[in-house]
């Protein structure tokens, strides 16, 4: 409970000094909920309420916040059940302090951004809670819904949308019928002649004007005096954000043995906006202040802002006098039921980092000001992640430093408490301190993985440490535990004073333990399992690199990282060691696999030189050193830089090692680039599915401008990534195949652009993304307009930044389509100067003879390029593509 912090001022001879602390438990937090609910009622059931009062002070909500896992959406749940019946209650909750009348309707809504819940769908979703339990209209509401709804939502039937977001499963199919029914209702009271379903628009202005004029025929609305102000207004979603109003009022309309008081419980409210963007929050708060018969149970990470002053302008409603419940108390802390006042926020577990800073702020105060500068108190919340006990330790070190006569400064607060080490193990059993120990090695763990890090030889100790409140639980994660990250980095790097503690070398046989551990959880899963993989090489590199230990199953799980070309990111904790060089071959494994995902946002020559950096180490084994090499390798071909390319992918190709038909592959292309067919052919014959054999072909048939080949060898490249698994290797793949197909037929074009897409999510691939673009730019050549050169030019833009030339040839390709198309042979020769330009080097100079036959231009300098059967045969195939596209264009336009 509230009160002062007796250690505090037991420790210093300042009078003056002012000290609170703060108390949290669930019992008192549903005592709060009864007593806020039973203010409520007796408030809302007294003679001079009203809802039309719009000035009044608004003590209509209860706020419950605290960080992140510390059960706030199990306590809104629990709420919902626990108002809804009795058998929902826990039995140490007690029986409810109101009266059976009005009836309390809850209403959960989720806010969290996974659940998409938007504005229009809270208010639907209040409507709806009323209409299964009343079942009947509420016509002022529900005329200006439906006139909303046909502005907004043209061509979509209201009950379509609800049976599409399960809005009507939860709550049944009446709203839309009671709409329905209100608007007839209105409709014959008016007697407007025929159907009202598609004349909304005139029924709600004729209700309107009825409205001011008083017209008896409407007398069940006239009371309501903002109705027709509402229905006079444009409406959008503003508009819409005041039809709360009208819900209040019917309400009030309810005869008494019907009468319900909706407790609307909103959950994860940290998910509409942050403390600078409150455009859902504003929305949100409108319904609140506007439904003041209505009470509001707020779950999220902090307190809301509502009272402060500051925040006028931001919110509609603000300050104290609009929020007398909501004004910040001295410590943020929960209000014991029976307390004298009205603070209606409620803290529980873990501190936000803003009430850190306000909990430290009012927990030492000398003549009104906090007595721990912004300065120390941002430090300090940083190394408490929220954890309470770390703010209370934290005051007690600076009340002892200025005991000491010292003035406290951040240094000082640069270490951890072992105090914490101490509390935290004080009434675990051997096993358990034995395991917690281990486990504060990884990021996450289950049952099995933590029982295995600490060697035990069976899973009971782990089963009762999960159970500890310091330990987290997301059911939905890879592993479902995690320690509290202050506990996990105390217990790792504070001075253990217990009689139990560890030495470095069982700290280094609990990390090969954990290591090992990993890699047979990864071999024993069934099935590729990516996010295993990720998982496990995340912290499997970070045990290897920050204990020196050797690879081992590492090395196999970087190859079957690469082999998906899927390129999730690998982010791993900074290293103890304050010198960035690395020192392991665990930091080079670690730095090569992050390159590799970070080559999909740099540009390659910065991957070209983190790999050159790596190489330069001479810490990866032999297997990884190919690894980095052929990666260098391929860096250099995308950059033009195709002698360095050659000579990195025949040194790999010619140790034979598991990356050789890759390297082979590399090979081909190297040959297509230099216009060598023959040789690129003969190779790509060769390379099976370990080199992507039938890609290579794909690509080989697609230059001589033979489509049908080259889809069939795409098609038939994704079908084997398919069967094996790959789902990297399918988006690309299939990219291609949707580029030779917008090259020829764009009907066929647009179902592959759009399974490339499908594909393509989820994955990280730079240069595949790049190619499904410009596969959808020549899908739409040659139609009028500005929008193909629009996106060209940003394309060409994302190109030079990422510094893939292959991919820069295609969209000059595709714009050189699109301008000869149009007929504009202007355009069409600045695409063909890009193109001379792009392959000034040599490399892929066959692409400017390519131009230069789709265009029909004379080819005075044709490229050293080796055609399979001939320039002129390919000369001819581009030639008729263009006429029989043409055609195309005409027949569709």
């Amino acid at each position: 409970m509230a009160g002062r912090d007796l250690r505090a001022l037991f420790s210093t001879n300042d009078r003056q000094l002012e000290a609170g602390a703060a108390f949290t438990n669930r019992q008192g937090q549903w005592q709060i909920v009864q007593a806020a609910l039973g203010e409520h009622l007796a408030r809302i059931t007294s003679p001079g309420f009203t809802v039309e009062d719009l000035e009044a002070p608004r003590t209509n909500v209860l706020v419950v916040h605290g960080v992140g896992g510390i059960g706030k959406t199990t306590l809104s749940r629990t709420l919902e059940a626990a108002l809804a019946e009795a058998e929902g209650r826990p039995a140490r909750w007690g029986e409810p302090s109101w009266p059976a009348h009005p009836a309390l309707l809850p209403v959960r809504i989720d806010l969290a951004r996974s659940a998409g819940t938007d504005f229009e769908r809270v208010l639907l979703t209040i409507r709806l809670a009323l209409a299964a339990h009343l079942g009947r209209p509420l016509p002022a509401f529900d005329i200006a819904l439906r006139r909303y709804w046909e502005h907004q939502h043209p061509g979509e039937s209201l009950e379509e949308y609800l049976s599409r977001g399960g809005l009507a499963g939860r709550f049944g199919k009446a709203l839309p019928q009671q709409v329905q029914s209100a608007l007839g209702d209105v409709a014959q009271a008016l007697m407007l002649p025929g159907s009202i379903g598609g004349a909304v628009g005139q029924l709600t202005g004729t209700l309107a004007t009825a409205l001011r004029e008083r017209r008896q025929t409407v007398r069940a609305l006239a009371d309501c005096s903002l109705l027709a102000d509402l229905l006079d207004a444009e409406p959008d979603i503003d508009a819409l954000s005041y039809y709360p109003y009208l819900l209040a009022w019917e309400l009030t309309r309810i005869p008494a043995e019907k009468a319900v008081v909706p407790v609307v419980l909103l959950d994860t409210f940290e998910d509409t906006g942050d403390r600078t963007h409150r455009d859902l929050e504003r929305l949100l708060q409108r319904i609140v202040w506007l439904m003041p018969n209505a009470f509001f149970i707020v779950t999220g990470r902090s307190r809301l802002q509502w009272a402060d002053p500051a925040l006028q302008g931001q919110l509609d409603y603000t300050g104290p006098t609009a929020w007398p419940g909501l004004v910040q108390q001295a410590v943020p802390g929960p209000r014991p039921a029976g307390a004298p006042g009205n603070g209606r926020q409620v803290l529980i577990g873990d501190f936000s980092q803003q009430d850190c800073d306000d909990y430290l702020a009012r927990r030492l105060v000398r003549d009104g000001q906090p007595l721990i500068s912004a300065e120390l108190r941002a430090v300090i919340t940083t190394r408490s992640h929220g954890l309470p006990l770390y703010l209370d330790l934290a005051v007690l070190r600076f009340m002892e430093l200025r005991r000491a006569g010292h003035t406290p400064a951040p240094a000082d607060f640069d270490a951890d408490f072992p105090a914490l080490i101490t509390r935290t193990l004080a009434d675990l059993t051997p096993d358990e301190r034995h395991i917690l120990r281990s486990v504060s090695l990884l990021d996450a763990f289950d049952l099995q993985l933590a029982t295995a890090t600490a060697g035990l030889p069976h899973q009971a100790a782990a089963a009762r440490l999960a159970e500890r409140p310091f330990v987290r639980e997301n059911p939905y994660a890879l592993w479902p535990y995690h320690l509290h990250a202050l506990i996990r980095s105390t217990l790792r790097t504070a001075d253990d004073a217990t009689d139990d503690r560890w030495t470095d070398a069982d700290w280094k046989a609990a990390a090969t333990r954990a290591l090992a551990a990993l890699g047979e959880q990864w071999r024993a899963a069934p099935g590729p399992g990516r996010r295993l993989l990720v998982g496990c090489l995340r912290q499997g590199l970070a045990l290897a690199r920050d204990h020196r230990l050797d690879l081992g199953w590492l090395t196999d799980a970087a190859y079957a990282y690469t082999d998906d070309y899927v390129w999730e990111p690998l982010p791993l904790p900074a290293r103890t060691e304050t010198d960035d060089e690395l020192a392991t071959p665990a930091d080079a494994l670690a730095e090569l696999l992050s390159t590799l995902a970070r080559r999909q946002h740099e540009h390659r020559a910065r991957t070209a030189d983190r790999l050159t950096a790596i190489l330069d180490t001479g810490l990866l084994p032999a297997e990884l050193t190919e690894m980095a090499l052929y990666y260098r390798a391929k860096a250099h071909r995308d950059l033009g830089q195709s002698a360095a390319s050659r000579d990195g992918m025949r040194q790999v190709a010619d140790g034979e090692g598991r990356l050789a038909p890759d390297a082979a592959r590399g090979l081909a292309h190297l040959a297509r680039a230099a216009g060598d067919f023959p040789t690129a052919l003969a190779t790509a014959q060769a390379l099976g599915w370990p080199g992507r054999g039938q890609r290579v072909l794909g690509d080989i048939h697609f230059a001589h401008g033979n489509m049908d080949q080259a889809a069939t060898a795409y098609a038939a490249a994704r079908t084997e990534a398919e069967q094996h698994g790959n789902t990297g290797e399918q988006a690309i793949a299939q990219a291609h195949l949707a580029l030779t197909y917008a090259f020829t037929d764009p009907t066929r074009a647009d179902r592959e652009i759009t399974l490339a897409g499908q594909l393509l999510a989820g994955l990280d691939q730079r240069a595949t993304t790049l190619t499904a673009q410009i596969a959808a730019l020549a899908h739409d050549a040659g139609t009028p307009g500005p929008d193909v050169d629009d996106r060209a030019a940003l394309l060409r833009t994302e190109i030079t930044t990422a510094g893939i030339t292959a991919a820069a040839l295609l969209l000059e390709l595709a714009l050189t389509l699109h301008h000869t198309l149009h007929g504009d042979d202007a355009a069409a020769r600045n695409d063909t100067a890009r193109l001379d330009e792009l392959t000034r080097s040599g490399d892929y100079a066959y692409y400017t003879d390519i131009a230069h036959f789709m265009t029909g231009f004379p080819l005075n300098n044709p490229s050293p390029a080796r055609w399979i059967d001939g320039q002129q045969a390919t000369c001819n195939r581009w030639r008729n593509l263009v006429i029989a596209r043409r055609g195309h264009t005409r027949r569709t336009a």
